[in-house]
């Protein structure tokens, strides 16, 4: 076995929220399913460069226009069957930044078939394997920052 094999696929994205009563979330419309702004990591990239790059990329969003909150950082870990980056199983390592915009940004999907905004409103019931995880630790990570 290779160490590329024993390497984890890294992918980086990001939970965008702007502030309201109460606040929304951007999530990314594919044909059967929902998802957050998030992609592969290019080679040398960190997981915040990844991060932004996919999020522009998905969304047409400037990574100027994001406030990033450096105290917030998901990590998920687990196997992919893939085959896009090689036979079998792989390890895959998914990093989720929370990002704050001051506005509702007009959204320039070139990846997606649209998107929606979503009132942050939990408990949250969207897709149990990544995103509801995700909104879950974001939750308990805004119940404890000072007003």
């Amino acid at each position: 076995m290779s160490e590329s094999e024993h390497t984890p696929i890294r992918a980086a994205g990001f939970l965008l929220m702007v502030p309201g009563a109460p606040p929304c979330f951007l999530l990314m419309e594919h044909p059967h399913r929902l998802d957050l702004p998030k992609g592969h990591l290019e080679p040398g990239e960190s997981d915040l460069e990844g991060a932004l790059r996919e999020m522009e990329e998905e969304t047409g969003i400037p990574r100027a226009d994001v406030i990033v909150d450096h105290s917030f950082r998901f990590e998920l870990r687990y196997r992919v069957p893939t085959h896009r980056f090689g036979p079998g199983p792989r390890d895959k390592v998914l990093v989720i930044f929370l990002g704050w915009l001051n506005h509702m940004p007009e959204i320039v999907s070139t990846e997606h078939h649209g998107h929606r905004w979503v009132a942050w409103e939990p408990p949250h019931r969207i897709q149990a394997q990544t995103i509801d995880q995700v909104l879950e630790a974001v939750e308990k990570h805004l119940s404890v920052l000072p007003e």
